[in-house]
């Protein structure tokens, strides 16, 4: 049996400034160490003061999530000697005897009904960021510190362990982000933002801790990963001990780091520089009243409104760019299910082959629009437009002027055809005869023309034309 949880770490970049000091939250493109001050920096003597923005933010995270919320909020010093905390602890929260967390329980649904629940939410710092210069954690010949990031709001988000396999925890972790994206606390997208740590367990061994994962796909494959490895060392009767190990993503293999802190290690107790923080009602339901449409309701109206299966609303609001996308453009383009099944079919899986997020895309409604309608016209085949996708999402290019530049428009010409077709038939003597008894061979010839036409043949016009050729009724 195997036991998933995850501890989420979550940048609030909705924030103007960090979590204790005035310093600006955006340190994207500073140099290294100029965006730091001496309370970010953990000097002697510099007292914090707490963003109340930050406790607004956990706030919502914890109604979306369905949590039970804290009357205050209770900051705690973690003691760790680690050169990425520059004082030797870090203020986070602590859900044992004096403190609190400033949210407990709650939970997600994943698509097949499966209830993920939270444990709790923290708020919390972030440490300086470790730099690697000459490779990975492992092969680099020295490291290098920027405490930029030191002292930035985070919320780590913890979960029980229940999910048992690692695609349950990727299809957790692409929820939470939607989720955090409609709230529009946190970019995602920027480098760091959304972090997990993630804790497995096989029967027959000790809980091991992967550090510090980037993206909810590379969760899945350190995951499996490291499932495979400890029920390889289990059936040869090695130990599996608690320990934290690191993901290496360019071997993509889990390395060692240390043994595995217990509670006791870190020392907490409430922080002297920090009053308790109180949390009314009042403040709690003036947020409520704030909140977004949220994914699981968006996806229901998305179904109602457009007519688009469930699941193809909840591919597209797992990504709120992608959601937002749709919408824009369906406010010109009616055939909602063959926009949805553009968006995901074709444009959202070559984004993921190119391991981009649709954020980071420079097509909007108006090519979306212009693309969808070449198609209908017929001035473009399928197979061209995916071919064209590539500059639309890089560029920003009208489809239009991609097919005028290379001559890409579709040929309907019949007779034109007909020459290619005789040909084709001609190459593949045996192929034409098993077409006369199977359709499936049909469409082999019909990629042979679009292939000697570069693509450009009618495909439908095309197998018409096999069919009449071939006397097939």
């Amino acid at each position: 049996m195997v036991k998933i949880g995850l501890e989420v770490h979550v940048h609030l970049t909705s924030l103007k400034t960090k979590l204790f000091c005035s310093c600006p939250s955006d340190y994207t493109g500073k140099d290294p160490n100029t965006n730091v001050c001496p309370i970010c920096l953990g000097l002697p003597g510099a007292i914090p003061v707490l963003n109340e923005n930050a406790v607004k933010a956990a706030i919502m995270v914890a109604l979306a999530i369905n949590a039970e919320i804290a009357n205050s909020l209770i900051m705690v010093r973690k003691h760790y000697f680690y050169p990425d905390m520059a004082k030797n602890y870090q203020i986070s929260q602590y859900d044992g005897p004096g403190s609190i967390a400033i949210s407990k329980g709650g939970y997600l649904k994943l698509r097949e009904g499966k209830t993920v629940r939270i444990r709790r939410i923290n708020i919390e710092e972030d440490p300086a960021k470790i730099i690697y210069p000459t490779g990975s954690m492992l092969t680099s010949k020295y490291t290098l510190l920027d405490y930029n990031r030191s002292g930035m709001g985070l919320l780590e988000i913890v979960t029980e362990p229940d999910m048992t396999e690692p695609k349950e925890a990727r299809e957790f972790l692409e929820k939470l982000r939607s989720i955090l994206e409609h709230l529009g606390i946190c970019n995602c997208d920027l480098e760091g933002a959304m972090r997990a740590d993630a804790n497995v367990s096989v029967e027959g061994g000790e809980r091991v801790e992967i550090k510090n994962i980037g993206s909810p796909r590379e969760v899945e494959e350190a995951l499996k990963y490291e499932i495979a490895r400890q029920k390889a060392a289990i059936a040869q009767g090695l130990p599996v001990k608690r320990e934290t190990r690191h993901w290496d993503s360019e071997r993509k293999v889990t390395v060692p780091i240390r043994t595995k802190e217990t509670e006791e290690d870190y020392r907490y107790f409430p922080d002297p520089d920090l009053p308790p923080y109180p949390i009314t009602q009042d403040l709690i339901e003036e947020i409520r009243k704030t909140l977004p449409e949220l994914p699981d309701l968006r996806i229901k109206r998305l179904v109602t409104q457009y007519g688009i299966t469930d699941y193809d609303a909840t591919v597209l609001v797992m990504d709120k760019a992608l959601a937002d996308l749709f919408e824009e453009t369906a406010k010109h383009y009616n055939n909602y299910k063959k926009l949805a099944n553009l968006l995901i079919n074709d444009y959202l899986r070559w984004l993921n082959d190119k391991n981009l997020r649709p954020s980071q895309s420079r097509a909007g409604s108006q090519q979306l629009v212009e693309l969808l309608k070449l198609l209908d016209d017929g001035v473009i085949t399928i197979k061209i437009a995916k071919e064209i996708l590539p500059e639309i999402v890089l560029e920003g290019k009208m489809p239009s002027s991609i097919i005028k530049e290379r001559g890409l428009v579709a040929i309907k010409d019949e007779d034109y055809l007909i020459n290619v077709i005789k040909e084709v038939i001609n190459e593949e003597p045996d192929a034409a005869e098993k077409a006369k008894n199977d359709p499936k061979v049909i469409n082999y010839l019909v990629g042979k023309v679009m292939k000697k036409t570069g693509k450009r043949a009618d495909p439908q016009l095309t197998n018409e034309l096999i069919k009449k050729i071939l006397g097939i009724k």
